[in-house]
């Protein structure tokens, strides 16, 4: 891919100068995200937001691989700031769009960021209403990193930790682990990445079939599991709660070629980044009501029940084993695993 107007295959430095170059990179960027794009060129955004009251998030992308088997880091950048949005019951509308280019990165992988933000922000029904961009010498950056923030609307109660309840039962939209393994696969060679695929994807389509369907007050708090993993998500729930967290180990839907790789790299699948599983705490009278809306969605086919909110009062999370022996899962003082996003 070469930029039309330059004839250039790559970014350069004198692209991020302010000048002639600048203007023609936003031009290739706005021309690839394509109808999803509807700023102005102004220095800031103007907004009509259909709602008194707005969720906002911000986030930043430096995945490694910045290219991988089914996916890129801009599908990661419109997915994770639409689920931050989505999990805490607001309907997403618009996001921003920051990039920092490595000089030397091929147009053609410019392009292919930029397309895949075109689609999933398609798909999750957000558009883009302001961007920037910064030309960094190479070595500064690893290709490519982004910036995103998000702002949606509630059209319903907020979703908030402080809901959750002892008897809540925590239900997991998807299997854990593939997105750590796949880029680790890529990573390390290991040859996995073909059978084992990232669970990438936006959530909040499934968020809204899921709270329309079940009504006010069934879905108590939702997380999606990212970077810390579950073993994260059930810790800060149990802290927030004051009470226990239990899961059981031999209902925790991981994929068996993850567990192999799992297994080769020395890792627990419990700390495993992911991109696209919710992690729900539902009132038990309404767990299979639930259960049956997520496998009705693409996101959800294999959701599933993996444990509970105790009443015991201590902010600790259990692991009960296949012979019912509980034991306290550790939380993690750093990083398991390298960085990956």
């Amino acid at each position: 891919m070469t930029d039309s107007v330059t004839g250039l295959d790559e970014v350069v430095l004198d692209h991020g100068s302010g000048a002639k170059l600048s203007g023609e990179l936003i031009s290739f960027v706005v021309e690839t995200l394509g109808e999803v794009y509807i700023g102005e060129m102004e220095d800031s955004a103007m907004l009509s937001l259909p709602a008194g009251r707005i969720a906002m998030t911000t986030d930043s992308f430096v995945a490694d691989p910045p290219f991988f088997g089914n996916g890129d880091i801009g599908k990661i950048s419109v997915c994770g700031t639409v689920n931050d949005l989505a999990v805490v019951g607001a309907r997403p509308l618009y996001l921003t769009l920051g990039m920092i280019l490595e000089t030397g990165l091929p147009m053609a992988r410019l392009h292919q960021v930029c397309t895949s933000i075109r689609e999933t922000a398609l798909e999750a029904g957000v558009q883009i209403v302001c961007g920037d961009t910064k030309v960094v010498r190479k070595g500064e950056v690893d290709q490519i990193y982004l910036n995103t923030a998000g702002i949606g609307v509630f059209e319903r109660a907020p979703l908030r930790m402080r809901d959750v309840r002892p008897g809540d039962r925590v239900i997991l939209s998807g299997p854990i682990g593939n997105h750590t393994v796949h880029l680790l696969s890529i990573r390390e060679g290991l040859g996995f990445e073909q059978r084992v695929l990232s669970d990438c994807a936006p959530l909040n389509g499934l968020m809204d079939t899921l709270l329309t369907t079940v009504g006010e007050g069934v879905v108590h708090s939702v997380r999606d599991v990212t970077r810390g993993g579950l073993a994260a998500v059930l810790h800060e729930y149990a802290r927030a709660s004051g009470h226990a967290v239990r899961f059981e180990q031999d209902r925790l839907p991981i994929q068996f070629e993850t567990v192999m790789a799992a297994d080769m790299l020395g890792i627990n699948a419990i700390h495993a980044a992911n991109e696209g599983c919710l992690c729900l705490f539902v009132d038990p009278a309404a767990e299979q009501e639930v259960l049956a809306v997520l496998r009705s969605h693409k996101y959800g086919a294999e959701a599933t029940t993996i444990g509970e909110v105790t009443g015991d009062a201590d902010p600790i999370v259990l692991r009960r084993d296949a012979d019912g022996r509980d034991s306290v899962v550790e939380e993690l003082q750093g990083a398991e695993l390298p960085r990956l996003c």
